[in-house]
């Protein structure tokens, strides 16, 4: 995708960047210079799993009768709470490696990093994807709790393990429910919080239209988008009630449009929308009408 999406202030920042000057950042960036280089690795290794319903053994009752068990068969750890805390102690050195020297988080920087050990560009489906199965709540950042427990939800611990869950992530956002949950999520993720924005920049959505129907892309979503663009009706943002309405536009209205209704409890700016895009079409008909040898023929095809 040409154009970066982003709440961030720096319009050539990305879905996993800023590239903003701050302190931070050049601090992080000595320190991770200093840090051991970390072993390249290909995207497609299978990726070490996390075990989380490890559970420790009760020690083993000793019966008055019977003579005292050696000391060193007393207690035995079940393997499958080493190997989730193994797990945990790889999510920590992972968030370690990107997180922010000032910020128990991972910030615009961390986040290029992160993206470029993964393999991916910034702007790429597989990071929105990423972010929305870590719940982040802002672009740009992911908080400890949000890596963590993003990182458990999809069972890796290590950029392998993810990269290693990619395939799987992709088939499951193809899915009408979790594609649902993806898409809406999206809206949220595309607000800047900080400022108590409740309703998308026209460009931010665009480019979020764009993302989003990566994988399953409506028929009638390039008209919508040159209507944004145009945009006739002068309109600044785009709401969470449109935003999540034009989904069900897309699965109910057909490309041609002709089972659209106004009086049915569309927002105003699909009415205009509708509008806008048949009498483009009306035009272009007329202009392939005049220009083509054989006009008559096909205004007729046209029109039926």
């Amino acid at each position: 995708m040409g154009q970066c999406v982003t709440k961030c202030k720096n319009p050539s920042s990305t879905l996993g960047s800023k590239n903003g000057n701050r302190e931070s950042s050049k601090s992080q960036s000595k320190r991770n210079a200093s840090n051991k280089e970390e072993p390249s690795f290909s995207c497609g290794k299978a990726s070490g799993d996390i075990l989380v319903n490890g559970t420790k053994k009760m020690d083993t009752p000793i019966e008055p009768t019977q003579p005292p068990a050696p000391s060193g068969d007393t207690k035995k750890k079940d393997p499958g709470m080493g190997a989730e805390e193994s797990s945990l102690q790889r999510i920590e050195e992972l968030f370690r490696r990107y997180k922010d020297e000032r910020e128990d988080a991972i910030l615009e920087e961390g986040m290029e990093h992160f993206c470029n050990d993964l393999c991916v560009d910034p702007t790429e489906f597989k990071v929105l994807v990423l972010a929305w199965k870590f719940q982040a709540a802002t672009m740009c950042k992911f908080t400890r709790k949000e890596f963590f427990d993003g990182c458990k939800a999809i069972h890796a611990d290590s950029n392998e393990g993810i990269c290693a869950r990619f395939p799987t992530l992709l088939s499951e956002a193809k899915q009408d429910d979790r594609f649902k949950d993806l898409y809406r999520f999206t809206f949220q993720f595309g607000l800047d919080s900080e400022e108590g924005q409740r309703s998308l920049h026209r460009d931010i959505a665009i480019a979020l239209w764009k993302l989003v129907f990566t994988q399953n892309k409506p028929l009638i979503l390039d008209q919508w988008l040159n209507f944004l663009i145009e945009n006739p009706s002068g309109i600044k943002g785009i709401s969470r009630d449109t935003w999540n309405m034009f989904l069900n536009f897309t699965q109910v209205i057909g490309p041609d449009l002709s089972n659209y209704s106004e009086d049915e409890a569309w927002p105003s700016l699909f009415d205009t929308f509708v509008e806008w895009e048949t009498e483009r079409r009306k035009k272009e008909v007329e202009t392939k009408c005049i220009t083509s040898p054989d006009a008559d023929q096909l205004c007729m095809e046209e029109q039926t």
